[in-house]
């Protein structure tokens, strides 16, 4: 079940700026932000507002903010130094639950880019 706003979520935390971050984009719906322990040369996460925790939870009612994420990513990606593809190109991961490596229990997407190797990913 989704709500608003967890007081005790980290991201939700970042999202009403009570902790700071390097903010890549932000409009009403989302806010994307570079990992503070990059994986990767160019490595951010995007993260709804609303609190969501993992992709386990959505329902079909969140069908069309999913679908903006996705076109979303590819675009911060590029903005951010991404190189074109097919020759660059980007990594999205959606990690979900304790089994799937998920640490922060509020959906988020880490998009990763640069020229390899990267560190993990």
């Amino acid at each position: 079940m989704s709500q608003q706003f967890d007081p005790n979520c980290l991201f939700c935390k970042i999202v009403s700026g009570a902790i700071p971050s390097k903010k890549v984009f932000e409009d009403e719906e989302f806010l994307a932000f570079h990992d503070i322990n990059p994986w990767a040369p160019i490595h951010f996460l995007i993260i709804p507002k609303l609190h969501l925790p993992s992709m386990a939870q959505l329902e079909a009612e969140h069908a069309q903010m999913m679908g903006r994420l996705m076109v979303l990513a590819p675009k911060l990606a590029l903005e951010q130094g991404a190189s074109p593809y097919p020759q660059g190109g980007f990594r999205v991961v959606c990690n979900t639950g304790s089994h799937g490596g998920q640490e922060v229990h509020h959906l988020h997407m880490h998009v990763l880019a640069g020229p390899k190797p990267w560190v993990r990913g």
